[in-house]
């Protein structure tokens, strides 16, 4: 690897930073709209086939837009693994026997949230100024809701919820700053970032 200056994350995602309205990228702004997801399992076949021919509709007016679906909770493969590992090579039976304790706790967490699903439908705006691209934004949802999905635009918390989920980062992520390190940086008295 090339020393001196090294990609971010966020440059090699080509994420440029948050918005008023989304995810800034080089590929234009991101705005993501959560689903209330409907249960389709207590529906006659005649609304669940109205509830295709919506989201075909919406996809006739709006080809652009995205549909993402993610768990609403993180993965705790990793800890469950490490657990096995550790309490394999323990050799007192007390800390094995906790060892394990906390592996079958995790992994009913987990059972109990696998089914915990979030949806998001994503539009992607570009060649906008700001001001157009909250006229686009409302356009957008009004043909969504039109259709009969229930839709919000996530706020800048939200959204970075939902980033540190997919990157598996952690559930903290409406905590974590802007920019990368941004936590580590203060301005001095005369209004200058310093590291």
């Amino acid at each position: 690897m090339k020393k001196g200056k090294q990609n971010s994350v966020q440059a090699l995602m080509g994420i440029l930073g948050f918005t008023d309205y989304g995810l800034q990228t080089i590929y234009g702004e991101l705005v993501f709209f959560r689903v209330n997801p409907t249960n389709i399992s207590v529906l006659s076949s005649a609304s669940v086939e109205q509830k295709i021919m919506s989201l075909k509709q919406l996809y006739s007016l709006d080809p652009d837009i995205e549909v993402i679906c993610t768990d609403s909770c993180e993965c705790f493969d990793n800890n469950r693994e490490y657990l096995r590992q550790r309490a394999a090579v323990e050799t007192n039976p007390k800390v094995r026997a906790l060892l394990e304790q906390d592996r079958r706790m995790l992994t009913e967490m987990q059972t109990e949230m696998s089914n915990a699903r979030e949806f998001f439908f994503v539009k992607r705006y570009t060649g906008l100024k700001p001001e157009m691209v909250f006229s686009q934004i409302n356009d957008t949802q009004k043909r969504m809701t039109e259709r009969g999905f229930e839709v919000r635009r996530l706020d800048r918390g939200e959204l970075k919820r939902l980033t540190a989920i997919y990157f598996a980062a952690s559930m903290d992520g409406d905590k974590m700053p802007d920019v990368d390190g941004g936590q580590y940086a203060r301005e001095d008295t005369n209004g200058t970032v310093q590291e």
